[in-house]
């Protein structure tokens, strides 16, 4: 297939593929269908990890997960073009991130980098950064530091990132880097209900509740109507941002033996 070569043809052409991907969840080969029109428009890595994360999420809310449709095999075959390898690559990997499948994510991509025929794209490093910052592993950090080096502003790279300093509770200043990153121009929008919520999640484990809950509520009102199940993990973390906020101002102090506050 020839490239579109002029931006509206090459506009439409995109906006089709996703209509596609997103549309046809209950179709099994759409995967690779996606793959084709990536490739026909010689679909960058930027382009791909928007398309192929917003194409995993749906297939997922459909009920119809990336993981059952394609397997490990899949991305790391060498037997095909560059554009369809990354597109396979993006969509799985995407879906383990999204069900949390950290050690999988990590190996994955540890194989991937071995049997690659030419360097990792950003996204895909930003998605070893998320399973090593979801398991709380120092070196989840400087892989981020360096993803963040050639990620520039790309919204879908920083979210990934942003979402394992969220899923990493245990990381060093986690919290303090999660503000700082979610501060970035292309995420500190006020108005991207998922910045918002996790967001919020940091300043509870700060200790900053009436500015969490101030985040939270602003997600709730951001949400799509009709966004199910994201408003449940809000209304969720609204309800522990509550029980800490009240826990810390009914708590009595310390006392030791003889009476006297530790």
């Amino acid at each position: 297939m020839t490239p579109p070569t002029n931006r509206p043809d090459r506009a439409a052409a995109l906006h089709k593929a996703r209509a596609r991907a997103t549309a046809t969840a209950d179709d099994p080969s759409w995967p690779l269908y996606l793959a084709e029109d990536l490739h026909g428009i010689r679909a960058d890595w930027r382009t791909s990890a928007e398309v192929c994360a917003d194409a995993a999420w749906a297939a997922r809310s459909a009920g119809r997960s990336v993981l059952g449709l394609l397997s490990p095999e899949d991305v790391l075959a060498t037997d095909r073009d560059p554009i369809t390898t990354r597109t396979l690559a993006h969509l799985y990997l995407s879906a383990l991130r999204f069900d949390f499948r950290c050690p999988t994510l990590q190996r994955l991509v540890e194989q991937l980098a071995q049997t690659a025929r030419q360097p990792l794209d950003c996204y895909t490093r930003a998605l070893y950064a998320f399973a090593l910052l979801g398991q709380s592993c120092p070196e989840g950090l400087t892989v981020m530091d360096e993803v963040l080096a050639t990620a520039e502003e790309h919204p879908k790279t920083l979210h990934v990132l942003l979402h394992g300093l969220w899923l990493g509770q245990d990381l060093d200043e986690g919290a303090e880097r999660l503000l700082a990153l979610s501060s970035r121009p292309s995420l500190a929008t006020g108005t991207d209900p998922i910045v918002l919520f996790r967001t919020a999640g940091a300043l509870r484990r700060l200790g900053r509740y009436d500015e969490g809950l101030s985040a939270i509520d602003r997600a709730i009102d951001c949400l799509p109507p009709g966004d199910i199940s994201v408003h449940a993990d809000l209304v969720r973390e609204r309800s522990l941002l509550c029980a800490a906020r009240d826990l810390h101002q009914h708590r009595s102090p310390a006392r030791t033996s003889s009476g006297v506050p530790s």
